[in-house]
């Protein structure tokens, strides 16, 4: 038998189910996915995976782990692997959906997804999977249920205009819709509390948080909610990735001269970080000169407000996270002359 060079377990996770396909490749570089099953998103279910790996790998070669990061239904397997010092990685959705659509796969199912996860990990070399911060998590938690308080504080308002112009307004129904407001106002209040306690026990990220509310049109909160939706930029290797892992990227249908869809942004990535984005995009194009400039510049291209402002919303982000990696605060001149000197490359962003 020919030298196994490499194993993976891919594993595309559900809410539930864990669906796992093993590859292997062999020294002449040969791949084989060579089996299947499923197990239950839980403890149980992850004893079991580990039992089934090690009867249908070789113990004298390493095996890796490799599975997307599915919104938080990924977590808690990837730390009981980590718990238990098995190699693992975690890989943006969006890198396998592309990679996935270069394999010839007529029907897409779960044991496609992980077959197709497995195959990434066999020809890619992936870099270990690193514990985001504690801190991030709970400042995720915080700030998701900041926005869910968010929603159903307009939901109530809207509900006590309406009641209060009515012909015949019901004054119980005004008294408990102005109580429900004073309760989620003051929760709000709890939240932004304990988001700002938390932020300053880590000295590090405090001062990261103080450098991207540098940016104009960034505060705090929309700061933190960028850290805490992509854990400190943990799986981001570059600018093109961290737009795609936000639904910012650009999707365009084009063949010949005659089908020539209509440019949208994917909406495929996260929801959170793009709703965060979008007030501070509009704050700062009518704020900042700069901004303000590269906005009016897209307008006069395509005179497309909404996408000229998706454009500002992805160049935020991105220089969020330049500021992240550098450690360095938003300077105005700094940019000014990167927009006059990489021009071209503004006029991407639309």
């Amino acid at each position: 038998m020919k030298k196994i060079l490499k194993q993976v377990v891919g594993i595309d996770v559900a809410q539930k189910e864990l669906v796992v396909a093993l590859g292997r490749m062999n020294e002449d570089l040969d791949l084989e996915l060579y089996g299947h099953k499923s197990f239950g998103n839980n403890q149980k279910g992850f004893l079991s995976l580990l039992l089934w790996v090690k009867k249908q790998t070789d113990a004298a070669t390493g095996v890796r782990f490799v599975m997307e990061a599915t919104g938080v239904y990924h977590e808690s397997l990837a730390y009981f692997l980590d718990d238990k010092g098995y190699k693992l990685s975690i890989i943006l959705p969006n890198k396998i959906s592309n990679y996935a659509r270069t394999l010839d796969i007529k029907t897409v199912t779960d044991k496609t997804a992980s077959e197709a996860i497995t195959r990434f990990g066999l020809e890619r070399k992936l870099d270990d999977w690193q514990r985001p911060k504690p801190l991030f998590k709970s400042l995720r938690q915080l700030t998701r249920e900041r926005e869910q308080l968010i929603q159903i504080r307009t939901m109530v308002k809207n509900q006590l205009h309406a009641e209060q112009t009515e012909a015949w307004p019901n004054a119980g129904s005004i008294s408990r819709f102005k109580t429900q407001l004073a309760l989620l106002n003051k929760q709000e209040q709890q939240i932004k509390t304990e988001i700002a306690i938390l932020s300053k026990q880590d000295s590090q990220v405090h001062a990261s948080i103080e450098l991207i509310s540098t940016i104009p049109g960034i505060g705090t909160l929309t700061a933190v909610t960028i850290l805490a939706e992509t854990n400190g930029f943990e799986l981001i290797g570059n600018k093109r990735q961290l737009t795609s892992y936000a639904g910012l990227d650009v999707k365009e249908k084009q063949s010949g001269t005659s089908v020539k869809g209509k440019a949208r942004i994917s909406k495929r990535g996260n929801k959170y970080l793009r709703k965060a984005l979008y007030m501070p995009s509009l704050a700062a194009i009518r704020h900042n000169e700069w901004f303000k400039t590269v906005y009016a510049r897209l307008i006069s291209k395509h005179g497309i407000k909404m996408k000229s402002a998706v454009a500002i919303q992805r160049k935020m982000l991105e220089l969020a996270y330049i500021i992240y990696k550098t450690n360095t605060a938003y300077n105005k001149d700094h940019y000014k002359k990167l927009e006059s000197n990489q021009g071209c490359s503004l006029n991407r962003l639309a």
